[in-house]
């Protein structure tokens, strides 16, 4: 026998969960191992750091598509010298698509000259002459080399260290392992990610505990940079904010609830991990509504700050905005940032390959705020915290493609750049062969890369490890290696 009032009491709590359960739809998968289930704790990270960190945040300047690194970064004198000759090349990718290996194509120049610059003498092309000013605190990588051949894989194994299956995102892998250092925004924020290859789970947090997740800030195609339904509260309003002392104990009762059900593993309701995700999602809203307004509104910075990131100019405005509001982001202590340069077309961005000299316009279109955001992160004292990651998921072919104007992928040797956070600047790390297109001394496999950037923010890569479905999970699977020369 129960009294009226518990029956009451009982029954709002149904209609909760009845109301949460639609939220989510049916739960159909599996639940979680019992390892990792969490139930009545919050994971606001791991407890402690595996070593001491050199840096606390990431902010990574996603190039997609594919920069051809012997017309940025990784001159070839070669290329010059026998222009048009046709010269086999082994090719993975049409290697893939043929099953053959050694085909014949024309080399071809670059477009662009190649100039020195700062004390280091790192040579750049004309495409990055902004850039290039900031040498001297760069460490680039010439050996870069990673899986795929084609950009939805290759893109999908450059942020989850997966090609094909569901992983979480280096991201999410980061935010499970430090936690946020800003209880009012999400610890994860990629800026105007691309709806194709990969979509979401370049961002998603797959099998860890869904509040590891990164928030989308925009879109590839547009300029708005908000989170959606997200207005500043109105802290007189009594009846709001009292509306909201109630649904969250509302959520917590149906949380407890099911964590101490008998046969909580068998009731045909979401997951406590899901529940409590909602729980989280919902307090952080809130709390965003009455502190991150300010943080998005670009319109307080000052007008040289404007002109350093190139916003007041029609060709550089839309990534300036979202290289400018990683900085504030950055500020604000966001754990990890992605700011995404490229589109939704079967194409992407930086993907030319029957126009090459397109490089130059998406060239143009960063070049000014990245260095922009390199300067304003160094005066600010941010860049000695900050690893900038600058990079594509592969590069391209030193030979034209069909014989035309452009150049084809190619995972087998191109460059990246970082900065900031431990890394040793003004320095040059790796080798590709004569022509740039694979890679042959010191290597350094995506896999590689990853290890070395956890390292850098105090994480064992082989430590950071999530067990799921039986078996322990990691970002770099069962490979990867730290590139101690490149660390400061």
């Amino acid at each position: 026998m129960f009294t009226r009032r518990e029956l009451l009491r009982n029954s709002a709590c149904g209609f909760g969960a009845l109301a949460t359960y639609g939220l989510f739809c049916p739960a159909t998968r599996a639940i979680a191992d019992e390892a990792n289930a969490s139930f009545g704790r919050r994971i606001v990270g791991l407890e402690g750091l595996h070593h001491r960190a050199k840096a606390k945040r990431v902010i990574f300047l996603f190039m997609q598509g594919g920069i051809s690194q012997v017309d940025s970064f990784d001159p070839k004198p070669i290329l010059d010298k026998r222009d048009g000759e046709m010269i086999a090349f082994d090719d993975a990718r049409e290697f893939a698509n043929t099953r053959k290996l050694g085909g014949t194509h024309r080399v071809m120049k670059s477009p662009w000259a190649f100039k020195q610059y700062g004390q280091c003498g790192h040579w750049v092309s004309d495409l990055f002459p902004n850039i290039a000013q900031h040498v001297d605190r760069l460490q680039f990588i010439h050996s870069m080399h990673t899986e795929g051949v084609a950009h939805g894989p290759s893109t999908l194994f450059l942020h989850s260290g997966s090609l094909n299956t569901v992983r979480p995102s280096m991201g999410s892998w980061t935010l499970y392992g430090l936690g946020s250092e800003n209880e009012n925004l999400p610890g994860f924020i990629s800026i105007a990610p691309s709806i194709g290859n990969g979509g979401f789970r370049n961002y998603g947090s797959a099998f860890l505990p869904a509040r590891f997740q990164g928030t989308p800030l925009g879109k590839a195609t547009q300029g708005d940079l908000r989170i959606e339904n997200i207005e500043e509260l109105n802290s007189s309003d009594k009846s709001q904010n009292a509306r909201w002392r109630i649904q969250r104990q509302l959520q917590q009762i149906q949380l407890q609830r099911l964590i101490n059900h008998p046969a909580g593993h068998e009731m045909m309701f979401p997951g406590a991990d899901e529940l409590e995700s909602l729980i989280g999602s919902y307090e952080l809203a809130a709390r965003m509504q009455s502190s991150s307004p300010e943080i998005f509104d670009l319109s307080t910075e000052t007008q040289e700050t404007r002109n350093l990131y190139g916003i007041d100019q029609k060709e550089t405005e839309t990534y300036g905005k979202r290289c400018l509001l990683a900085r504030r982001l950055c500020e604000a202590g966001v754990r990890f940032i992605q700011v995404n340069y490229g589109d939704d077309s079967a194409n992407p961005a930086w993907d030319q390959h029957s126009n090459l000299p397109k490089h130059l316009d998406h060239a143009t279109a960063v070049d000014k705020p990245v260095a922009g955001l390199l300067t304003d992160l160094h005066r600010r004292g941010l860049l000695e915290d900050t690893i900038v990651w600058f990079g594509s998921e592969f590069g391209r072919q030193p030979y034209a493609e069909k014989n035309g104007t452009g150049r084809d992928h190619n995972p087998g040797g191109f460059t990246v750049w970082l900065a900031g956070g431990g890394l040793k600047p003004g320095h040059s790390y790796g080798h590709t062969d004569e022509f740039g297109q694979l890679a042959i001394q010191n290597k350094v496999h995506m896999h590689d890369l990853h290890a070395t950037i956890l390292h850098l923010l105090g994480i064992d890569h082989e430590r950071l490890v999530y067990r799921y479905g039986g078996r322990d999970f990691r970002l770099t699977d069962v490979y990867g290696k730290v590139v101690h020369d490149i660390i400061s």
